[in-house]
């Protein structure tokens, strides 16, 4: 069982004062969780998406992050292959090079990208972008183990060329696939890729994807493999805000989590772009005068209700408590299938002291506990 972090560079200060404070946060971090055991430290990519990530060069926050660390995996969830955005070639060149720096440490993760926004941005229409994406996922590989290559594609073309460096790991990273709904996730089955998946939906749904992922591995057929290093496994998005206060936990969770789901709805489906500065409290009141928090992530409907005290850190939808409450939730987690926990608590108005509490008790006692070192205690 692997337990890691993931980062969206999400800021609610977008000036250059605000980038820098969200980028020296980050690396604090990393460094911390690189001492505290956590397994992979993942980056996203993201182009013109304000507020909601500023992460739109991974490569260099992951090169500078492996310089400052000994032992963390670093990992690129994931890199966008249109080729306007980033060219197989140059692509294969910096996988590499990374991996050769970090001495082998390397997790390779592909995608689109998510938005017509950032399609756009490179001249694209992100209805038409799959054979584009999937030309080069089949072609970067190829660069790990080829003295050389040559490629006519429809998309993509490469006179016969050596492209160095190889990686440090033979044959290359592992590699995987960005999920966000049911045909991504046969598509990482079907061609051997890790899948990293969404976890907004909770335990039920991350089990569903599950479900979903290992049916189309185990029918998969050899010629669709990407790559030369098939890699059956599931990573599974864990909101977490741990700290020895639950109520005071919850309430940052929640109001970060409202943060980054309305900032992603904002670029993803036109709502209102979030003022956390206008919110009188951290809830919406539904038709039966329930306080929920009713949003969408990509395919995924999204509800949080913490209006009954005993049942709020049940809901499938958080891992915001104590030590405890967060260990109950990873079980779930594990229960449904997942290999892999990606704690996200950097989201938008989520302070640096709370991530910096939040990574401590999960590393000195979450991760202890499902590795049999001690007890949550």
């Amino acid at each position: 069982m692997k337990f890691s972090l993931i980062y969206e560079a999400q800021t609610v200060d977008s000036s250059r004062a605000g980038d820098r404070k969200v980028f020296d946060d980050t690396v604090e971090q990393a460094v911390l969780a690189d001492q505290l055991g956590f397994d992979t430290f993942w980056c996203v990519e993201h182009t013109a998406l304000s507020n909601y990530s500023h992460m739109s060069a991974p490569e260099t926050m992951l090169a500078f992050v492996a310089g400052k660390t000994e032992r963390i995996g670093i990992g690129h969830g994931v890199v966008c292959l249109p080729p306007a955005m980033n060219h197989p070639v140059k692509v294969a060149e910096r996988i590499a090079t990374l991996d050769l720096l970090s001495k082998g440490r390397v997790h390779f993760g592909v995608g689109k990208g998510g938005t017509q926004q950032e399609a756009g941005t490179f001249g694209y229409d992100l209805a038409t972008l799959q054979p584009q994406i999937d030309e080069a996922m089949y072609l970067i590989p190829k660069m790990f183990v080829q003295d050389e290559i040559e490629h006519h594609g429809d998309f993509v073309q490469i006179p016969l060329r050596p492209i160095h460096p190889k990686p440090y790991q033979d044959p290359h990273p592992p590699m995987y696939l960005a999920c966000t709904n049911t045909e991504s996730l046969k598509r990482a089955g079907e061609r051997g890729l890790g899948a990293l998946v969404l976890g907004f939906g909770g335990p039920e749904e991350i089990a569903k994807k599950v479900a979903v992922y290992h049916e189309a591995w185990d029918t998969r057929e050899l010629k669709d493999q990407v790559g030369f290093r098939p890699n059956r496994h599931i990573a599974a998005l864990c909101p977490a805000i741990v700290l020895d206060d639950n109520q005071q936990a919850r309430q940052i969770g929640i109001r970060g989590q409202r943060y980054f789901m309305e900032s992603l709805s904002y670029w993803y489906a036109g709502g209102e772009r979030p003022d956390p500065e206008k919110w009188k409290d951290d809830t919406f009141v539904d038709g039966n005068g329930q306080a929920v928090i009713k949003s969408r992530f990509a395919s995924e409907e999204v509800t949080v209700d913490f209006s009954d005290p005993t049942m709020s850190m049940m809901n499938p939808n958080h891992a915001y408590g104590t030590v405890e409450d967060c260990i109950g939730y990873v079980q779930r987690l594990i229960d449904a299938g997942a290999d892999e926990i990606l704690f996200i608590c950097q989201m938008g108005t989520v302070p640096q002291w709370a991530q910096l509490e939040t990574l401590k008790n999960i590393g000195e006692r979450v991760i202890p506990y499902f590795r049999g070192g001690k007890a949550a205690g």
